[in-house]
């Protein structure tokens, strides 16, 4: 049997946004990485799980990223994880990464899926739907309109650039990085701007909130803030 790494994005939480594709390969895989552990905490297992009740009979390897800016300890922990992974390949297995969100879009997976490549090896990305469009469906809005543009935005690092922006702005993954965030928009002018924030897309505890007053700098790393230009809004309207 030919070896195959599937990098699987599960979508923000809910499980009925699982595609058919994304459930067939978790099904054809014998080994399901999980990028966490214990695997109860891993948001993913945790939404394929509901859908698909057969993954305990599959062999789970909780494999954590850790969350390092440091260069050199960052790239032994990959290298670790890699070698793993590398170990199933090797024996011919069909290994699943499953990755909340989408694959192409922050996810540590993308560091195994080039180094998979680069050996020779045979590795798949598994499209999910973005929490970012999950959570403009959820409020009910569009994220750009004509020319209208749409900047993706990694809250955890420095954002004070990002104020010059035009058009939509989403702040991802903000965790600890929401007070600076929520600082830098009363900064700019709340009458410039509507803000939403959205926390746990999809899931049972999802929470949507409107303006920046209620932007909670507490509400954790699954939360995402959209920032739309008043001014904009009312061409497009």
């Amino acid at each position: 049997m030919d070896s195959v790494l599937y990098g699987i994005g599960v979508g923000p939480g809910d499980p009925e946004m699982l595609t058919l594709k994304a459930i067939r390969c978790i099904e054809e895989s014998e080994v399901i990485i999980l990028p966490s552990e214990p695997k109860e905490e891993c948001y993913a297992y945790n939404i394929v799980k509901m859908i698909c009740k057969e993954i305990d009979e599959k062999e789970l390897v909780c494999l954590p990223f850790p969350m390092l800016k440091d260069k050199d300890k960052l790239q032994r922990a990959h290298d670790e994880i890699y070698g793993r992974i590398s170990e199933y390949l090797a024996k011919g297995k069909k290994v699943a990464f499953l990755t909340i969100g989408d694959p192409c879009v922050y996810s540590t997976y993308s560091y195994i899926h080039s180094r998979v490549l680069e050996a020779g090896g045979k590795a798949v990305i598994i499209n999910g739907i973005p929490s970012f469009c999950a959570a403009s469906a959820a409020l009910g809005i569009s994220l750009g309109e004509k020319q209208e543009e749409i900047h993706i935005i990694p809250a955890s690092y420095d954002i004070k650039s990002t104020m010059k922006l035009k058009g939509t702005r989403i702040y991802m993954k903000a965790g600890k990085g929401l007070k600076e965030v929520k600082e830098m928009l009363i900064e700019q002018g709340p009458e410039n701007y509507v803000v939403y924030t959205v926390s746990n897309c999809g899931m049972d505890t999802e929470q949507l909130s409107f303006g920046v007053e209620n932007l909670d700098e507490n509400s954790g790393y699954l939360t995402l803030v959209i920032v739309k230009e008043k001014s904009i809004m009312e061409e497009n309207n």
